[in-house]
């Protein structure tokens, strides 16, 4: 099975990424909705996915990120047909680990915006930074580090794109969060965008196929 929110954002990252860049996408999310919607464990679903991105590497940007949307499936849809306490096991815990260098920082957001659904409230920064991620507690440590840029920088979710794109441009490339900043903080800016809004925001990125593509996949996750 395949949840309907790791769908929506799928398909619309892999078209959006695909039509700014030029190359069509269809193939690449053909291969990847069968690997979603497949009954194989995730393991094997991760190999496949990577073998999809062999073959298509014109989308390896984007490689991170569907694998934090195959994550978000497995929570969603495939540990349900597991036992109750498969994420507590030794062999969901040597997964963990062997994938510990996999994914971004999206995983985290989408969790988030799972959560604000399931409680409906309001997805926003703040809340994301302090409640979710536990940013000020002494024991999240590596959350304050590498969420520092957009610690530093949270009056910029009541500016304008082309300010957040110039904090974004002044964030060292060594930076977990570098090239995430500008969507992730676009996205806390507006979270419902305008047609009009994303010729905006996409005039203003310095990657806009990969930034245009991560703004919009989160806009759909979170539809509702």
């Amino acid at each position: 099975m395949m949840n309907q929110h790791v769908r929506k954002a799928l398909e619309t990252g892999l078209t959006t990424y695909g039509h700014m860049a030029g190359h069509p996408a269809g193939a690449l999310l053909d291969a990847l909705t069968g690997i979603f919607e497949s009954d194989q464990p995730f393991t094997e679903k991760m190999d496949r996915l990577d073998a999809a991105f062999d073959e298509h590497p014109r989308f390896d940007e984007l490689r991170e990120v569907a694998f934090d949307l195959l994550l978000m499936n497995f929570f969603a849809e495939d540990v349900n047909k597991l036992e109750a306490d498969y994420l507590e096991s030794p062999e969901w815990e040597a997964i963990e680990e062997e994938t510990l260098d996999r994914g971004t920082e999206v995983l985290n957001l989408l969790l988030y915006l799972r959560e604000c659904a399931d409680e409906e409230i309001e997805p926003q920064l703040s809340d994301y930074l302090t409640e979710f991620l536990l940013v000020d507690e002494d024991e999240f440590q590596d959350e304050h580090r590498i969420y520092e840029p957009v610690i530093a920088n949270q009056l910029l979710v009541d500016s304008i794109y082309a300010e957040i794109a110039k904090a974004a441009g002044s964030i060292p490339e060594e930076q977990e969060l570098s090239n995430l900043f500008y969507p992730m903080m676009s996205f806390f800016n507006e979270p419902e965008p305008s047609e009009k809004d994303m010729a905006e925001f996409s005039r203003h990125s310095a990657q806009p196929a990969f930034d245009t593509a991560i703004y919009r996949m989160l806009v759909a996750y979170n539809a509702h």
